[in-house]
């Protein structure tokens, strides 16, 4: 039962920290605020997170595995290259329209732009994971599907195609989410204009 108090706990602090962030960035929020927020005491924050950026941290850290749990979707040789994308890009734009991931998403961008170094430095903790497109990526390499070439900047040019569409003008713009065709048809432009250069 106490685990269970904790785990609430800490996550109405991490819920509470992403609005103090996004309504008045990260030098103007203070612990005192956040607890205020979370309903939970000063000290109850601390003992979770011993510092605003330790807390920060924790929200990119929230945001990354939002977007590596796309790792659940592995490459199968078996199956047809094209089918494989077309679903890895469906999940990816389920996660794109997600309030929540949009939510991380505005905060870690208005931090980056406000303190670059800060971003930086938490960022290159993050640096030794491989996002999940990636990975699928590097199967795909591995199995003589896709061309050789740094799977990183690979995965980040297939999703750039979604991104441009279904999460900057959202993000930046404060644009609604995407109908669904809209969705399906830049899904499946994004994935034939990839394979067109990057199939083998």
């Amino acid at each position: 039962m106490n685990e269970k108090l904790t785990d609430r706990k800490r996550a109405a602090i991490i819920e509470a920290a992403l609005g103090e962030f996004r309504a008045n960035g990260f030098e103007a929020t203070s612990m005192d605020r956040i607890a205020a927020a979370a309903c939970v005491s000063k000290r109850t924050v601390y003992n979770h997170f011993p510092s605003k950026d330790e807390l920060f941290e924790q929200i990119l850290l929230e945001l990354w595995n939002c977007s590596a749990a796309l790792n659940a979707i592995g490459y199968q040789s078996s199956q047809p290259l094209r089918a494989q994308l077309l679903e890895l890009m469906r999940q990816k734009m389920m996660l794109l329209r997600d309030p929540y991931f949009l939510d991380l998403a505005r905060v870690a961008i208005a931090e980056a732009v406000h303190s670059p170094q800060r971003a930086l430095d938490m960022v290159a903790k993050l640096g030794s994971k491989e996002e999940g497109v990636a990975v699928f990526v590097r199967a795909a390499q591995a199995d003589g599907k896709l061309k050789a070439g740094d799977p990183a900047f690979i995965a980040m040019t297939l999703q750039g195609l979604l991104k441009s569409f279904a999460f900057w003008p959202q993000v930046a713009m404060g644009q609604p989410p995407l109908a669904e065709d809209q969705q399906e048809a830049i899904i499946t432009t994004a994935v034939d204009m990839f394979l067109g250069y990057f199939a083998v």
